[in-house]
């Protein structure tokens, strides 16, 4: 799951552990990352 709300990060949970600290990434690397699960998908 992500959270909005935060600038220029992306913070990640797990669903399936919500109680654990989530994941930090800039707003860059989760473009090029969700970006690239595109590609992948065509």
């Amino acid at each position: 799951m992500v959270a909005d709300g935060y600038h220029g990060i992306v913070p990640v949970r797990d669903s399936k552990a919500p109680a654990r600290t989530p994941l930090m990434y800039s707003a860059t690397a989760w473009t090029v990352f969700v970006n690239g699960l595109k590609r992948q998908a065509r």
